[in-house]
């Protein structure tokens, strides 16, 4: 076994080095120049760019119901949090600015979480939903997307009624794991997010039309078995395509999988490596 990292040796080690992330982050912030996504509208912007949303209330594998209704507690106290929020050119969207430390005195619900290579509970539980939800509706505009970061690796639950590709989520942790992206364009754009007894919802609107749409899709997607392990593989791709001529004007990978597979695998086609 190798050396344990500080943050392993014990409980309070890894409170420690969660206090210290969360300083060196704020410091950053404070000591940087960039300007942070802040301000709010009631009016929307009078140009829908792109739509989505996501069901709060999801089959995923043995994971008890009630952690699911906690979790639609906690979106519904969030998502007013971002609602409105206008992000000008050059301001970056920092999910967890706008959202704040998910604390069970502000109401937050014990709800669903990803672990190392589990599915576990914890306070603010959905809050990678919301972040999920987020980064489905960038991938269609021209924004840059300056911290993402995924589940590396894992496949934790069969897919049921799954319409983005697998490889799209996000993981974040309060405040240093954020999810950030950067207005690159010359006008404002409005994050519209709420939910409803089903959904969460998320809705982008701009000043005006954008040139290009986007569509994102995955390829060569199969589940392979390399030394008694099972992995979900596949290329997610986006495409550029010019609104004027309907011409594809360029292809992009955004995302490789390879991810091991956690929930049984009878049911799957694998293809023997």
């Amino acid at each position: 076994m190798g050396r344990k990292l500080f943050c392993e040796i014990s409980p309070t080690t890894y409170q420690i080095s969660i206090l210290k992330n969360r300083a060196g982050r704020t410091i950053r912030d404070t000591l940087s120049r960039q300007a942070f996504a802040s301000e709010k509208r009631k009016l929307r912007l009078p140009v829908s760019i792109y739509k989505h949303r996501s069901l709060i209330r999801r089959k995923l594998g043995n994971v008890d119901l009630h952690l699911q209704n906690n979790k639609a507690e906690n979106l519904a106290i969030a998502t007013p949090k971002i609602s409105g929020i206008v992000i000008k050119p050059g301001e970056v969207f920092s999910f967890w600015q706008l959202v704040g430390p998910c604390k069970e005195k502000d109401g937050y619900k014990e709800g669903l979480m990803i672990g190392k290579e589990e599915s576990i509970s914890g306070i603010g539980g959905g809050m990678c939903q919301f972040t999920n939800l987020i980064h489905w509706i960038i991938l269609h505009t021209p924004f840059e997307i300056v911290e993402h970061h995924h589940h590396d690796g894992l496949d934790l639950f069969p897919d049921f009624g799954r319409v983005i590709p697998f490889g799209t989520g996000t993981s974040i942790v309060y405040n240093y794991l954020d999810y950030r992206f950067k207005n690159t364009t010359d006008q404002t754009y409005q994050l519209i997010t709420y939910t409803d007894e089903v959904y969460l919802h998320g809705e982008l609107y701009a000043e005006k039309e954008q040139p290009y749409s986007y569509h994102i899709k995955v390829e060569d997607e199969h589940f392979s078995r390399e030394q008694g392990i099972v992995y979900r593989n596949g290329k997610v791709y986006r495409n550029i395509i010019e609104k004027r001529t309907g011409n594809v004007i360029k292809k992009e990978l955004i995302k490789t999988n390879h991810a091991k597979v956690v929930y049984d695998t009878a049911n799957l086609t694998i293809v023997e490596r």
